[in-house]
């Protein structure tokens, strides 16, 4: 039974963090909430009943709303930021997961054509190879985030809509999936509609489990990379001249404009490479401890930063894969 899959997931309530609660989403005392579970009953025929008991013990949870406000991207520079992830800890541990399960990283490979150090970096620098899948309860981040976090609201909504969606789907428990606090789940940290759209049963059990299959996760996540464009055997990023940064101030701005490289040129950046003229990049600008580091991402970058908006992780899980390459 798929209920049965579910069994381990249990384990990891035991993780739930303590932090005291400003409230719950009881609907008897939060129209909004009370709002949203009839729009559940009737666009989505859940259960009144069911949705009622699940949100009088949905916590609001501050340090979410906290924490999104401030997340290492903002607040770290690149080389702090590597620091974190491309550790010899990091690397070391992504060989043994490669070791481990390099039948179906290779079977990845052949049937999405992502390399094995990629998928194996991606999951990584989420998770550490699963040992890190987030200490906050799945339902309270997202309720959290769509009645009390304004700016995001309608896109946490949806998550909240499919994380619903799937736990009746399948069977689950709603309250017992840990994740971020953004409410990403799993190895690969997936969001809900990405679990819907790019989730897949690579080991054949009939279940794609994220949560507890290290095997279902990577192959989810070549799923994810080929549907964004992920070109196989492609460079991810080469380093690149600048002669002049005035006309292109979003060098240092976390932008995701690509822009031709003649354009690119005629404004006085070189690449290390010869390329052709009308070739899409991505010009970046990283601080060091002393001076910059100057690339220009190319498609397989610009992926990456599908998986995540960031660029600081972008070049952290490229670094990553290229040290696992190595």
């Amino acid at each position: 039974m798929i209920l049965m899959r579910f069994m381990g997931l249990m384990l990891l309530s035991l993780f739930a963090s303590t932090f005291a609660v400003a409230s719950l989403y009881d609907p008897a005392k939060r129209q909004d909430v009370a709002d949203f579970i009839e729009e559940m009953v009737r666009d989505q025929g859940l259960e009144r009943d069911q949705l009622q008991k699940l949100f009088s013990d949905t916590q609001k949870r501050q340090d979410i709303l906290d924490l999104i406000a401030r997340p290492a991207e903002r607040v770290l520079e690149w080389h702090e930021y590597r620091d974190i992830f491309v550790t010899t800890q990091r690397i070391n541990a992504g060989k043994k997961f490669m070791e481990q399960y390099a039948d179906a990283l290779q079977r990845a490979e052949q049937e999405y054509g992502v390399s094995p150090e990629i998928i194996t970096s991606i999951i990584g620098v989420e998770t550490f190879y699963g040992r890190n899948k987030g200490r906050h309860r799945v339902i309270d981040a997202l309720a959290t985030l769509t009645f009390d976090y304004p700016p995001r609201a309608p896109f946490f909504r949806r998550q909240l809509i499919e994380f619903l969606n799937l736990s009746n789907r399948y069977g689950l428990n709603p309250r017992v999936p840990m994740g971020s606090y953004a409410g990403a789940m799993g190895y690969p940290q997936f969001i809900p509609t990405s679990y819907r759209d790019f989730a897949v049963d690579f080991d054949g059990d009939g279940f794609a489990d994220i949560w507890t299959n290290p095997v279902d996760a990577i192959g989810s996540v070549a799923s994810y990379f080929k549907a964004h464009g992920w070109q196989f055997g492609q460079p991810v990023v080469m380093t690149a001249q600048l002669k002049n940064t005035s006309e292109l101030p979003e060098l240092r701005i976390n932008r995701f404009n690509l822009q031709s490289l003649a354009d690119l040129q005629a404004a006085g950046i070189v690449p290390e490479k010869k390329l052709p003229l009308e070739t899409k990049v991505l010009p970046m600008a990283f601080a060091l401890k002393d001076g910059e580091l100057h690339l220009l991402g190319l498609q397989n970058f610009y992926v990456i930063t599908r998986y995540n908006h960031s660029r600081m992780y972008a070049l952290a899980v490229t670094e990553l894969a290229e040290a696992l390459r190595n």
